[in-house]
């Protein structure tokens, strides 16, 4: 992992930190970064790259939520079809949650003013709406397939999920507990990486070159 100044885009500092390094999350409490890598952990380092602590979670992780409000780490493992809470305090893993069966939880979204936590597997295709106090499942819907992000969208009651099936599949929040897909976004088979900004009120998506298609990033303004 590599730190830049980010205005002059001057590196800083180069960290090893195990192979299959995938999610980076800032905890802007204490000013750590959270990474997750490897056969199944997590590391916690400080700005200056010293190693504070690794947490083992038997399993390869992929997206993380830290919750603002609190301690909790809420951590996808899909190959073992689960939700592993951690606690970034006492650097502890709490319990660990089921999928119910669908296979592949890689993206993950957080809902912390409604406790609500948003899980996206691919085998099945299913948006899972679990209670972030209790993991129990509220809601479970049809979703594009092949899904690597999912966003929420506060201002609007609105969640983003982006796959590689060529689609954005957007969903409306009725109340915390009810949820329906408003409509699909064509876009490239194969883009299923990116990012929604609050600040900005943009959701950017990645594509990448393939055959005749140019590598670009696309930028979408959602609507009232």
């Amino acid at each position: 992992m590599r730190a830049f100044d980010a205005a002059s885009w001057k590196p800083l500092t180069s960290i090893s930190y195990g192979d299959d390094a995938d999610n980076l999350r800032y905890d802007s409490e204490s000013g750590h970064l959270w990474v997750g890598y490897g056969s199944g952990a997590l590391g916690e380092f400080d700005q200056n790259g010293a190693k504070l602590a690794d947490i083992s979670l038997g399993a390869h992780p992929e997206s993380f939520q830290l919750e603002k409000g609190g301690s909790r780490i809420f951590v996808n493992l899909p190959r073992s079809r689960k939700i592993t809470v951690v606690d970034r305090k006492s650097r502890s893993v709490l319990g660990s949650w089921g999928t119910g069966g669908p296979l592949a939880n890689y993206p993950m979204a957080l809902d912390e003013a409604n406790h609500r936590l948003f899980v996206v597997t691919r085998f099945p295709a299913r948006l899972i709406v679990l209670d972030s106090d209790h993991g129990q499942r509220i809601a479970s819907l049809s979703v594009v397939g092949d899904c690597d992000d999912v966003f929420l969208d506060q201002r609007r009651h609105r969640i983003y999920a982006i796959g590689g099936d060529g689609e954005i599949s957007v969903f409306h929040q009725k109340d915390p507990d009810h949820y329906e897909e408003l409509g699909r976004v064509k876009t490239v088979s194969g883009a299923r990486t990116g990012l929604y900004s609050p600040e900005l009120d943009r959701l950017y998506l990645a594509i990448r070159k393939q055959g005749s298609q140019a590598a670009e990033i696309r930028v979408f303004a959602p609507t009232l």
